[in-house]
């Protein structure tokens, strides 16, 4: 009977061995593959990265570098202007959520297929064939102070409630921010429409027999399956707003007035080659690229938490 036993579980634990085998092999195979791309990726970013962390810690005109440590980091945390751009970042911040819901909801009637689907798919998806530059020029003869906005306004006899937007230090920042959720709107709808594409249908025609209205299909069937969808557009949209307005902003305002749309990436530009302070400039630099991986890093560990 021990014999018998025996045997069995020999015979178990032999499949099991060579399938950890296999998969010890697949693992090897998989590093060697990958190792000359991480190598390639460790060399074009790495070595930037730590010579950009070497020069932020010096006194760097672009031809010289004299060292002076990690100081320059408290001195520039102590620099009110600098506090002010981190600000003007977390106000576009407010700008996020409403890039990623107007497209949502744009995603949903279009996936409904209301009259005119098509065409107003074309048409909300024009801002991603434009380029930055060119949308930051629209938006500056719309808000500018004989602009189509004020015209509009005049139009509708509201010309009382005419403002210049763009030479106000409050308004330029919301005009700024108006211009990026518009350019975000065409990526953001086709994310949402290609998620929508992979929504399972019985469950919707299960809830409209059971007498569920669209609001409740929306909310309770819907949006839960487009969770990672609305994550990702969140991510890509969070990123965009720290790293992709430098356009708009040269564009529309050259960072003011003042420093009022100045964000810490353009605030980079500003200091480095406006002012020829590449020390600092690269400080700010390694700043923003730090604040970016803290950003990569939670949602990453979000993703995993969910899975």
């Amino acid at each position: 009977m021990s014999s018998a036993t025996a045997s069995s579980t020999s015979s178990i634990s032999q499949p099991r061995r060579g399938r950890s085998v296999i998969a010890k092999r697949r693992a090897r195979s998989g590093i060697v593959m990958a190792a000359p791309a991480v190598i390639l990726v460790l060399l074009v970013l790495g070595i930037p990265i730590v010579q950009a962390t070497y020069y932020s810690m010096t006194d760097w005109n672009g031809l010289t570098a004299h060292w002076i440590g990690p100081s320059t980091y408290l001195h520039e945390f102590q620099n009110p202007i600098f506090w002010r751009v981190l600000l003007n970042n977390a106000l576009l911040l407010f700008a996020v959520p409403v890039a990623v819901m107007i497209p949502m909801g744009i995603a949903y009637l279009l996936n409904e297929r209301v009259a005119g689907w098509q065409v107003f798919r074309s048409i909300y998806f024009l801002p991603t064939a434009i380029s930055w530059v060119v949308i930051g020029m629209v938006a500056l003869r719309f808000f500018a102070a004989d602009g189509v906005l004020n015209h509009l306004l005049s139009g509708f006899g509201l010309g009382f409630i005419q403002t210049d937007m763009l030479s106000d230090e409050h308004q330029a920042l919301l005009a700024v921010a108006l211009t990026f959720v518009w350019s975000m709107l065409g990526t953001n709808t086709i994310i949402f429409l290609t998620g929508m594409a992979t929504l399972d249908a019985s469950l919707s025609e299960a809830a409209k027999v059971d007498g569920a209205g669209a609001w409740k299909i929306l909310w309770h069937i819907s949006l839960p399956q487009l969770k990672r969808f609305i994550q990702f557009a969140s991510v890509l949209t969070l990123i965009s707003a720290f790293t992709a307005l430098f356009s708009l902003i040269f564009v529309m305002t050259g960072g003011g007035p003042g420093y009022g749309t100045t964000t810490l990436e353009f605030f980079v530009y500003q200091t480095a080659f406006a002012r020829g302070l590449f020390g600092t400039g690269a400080m700010l630099g390694i700043i923003l690229f730090v604040i970016m991986a803290v950003v990569g890093l939670v949602q990453l560990r979000l993703l995993r938490s969910e899975d």
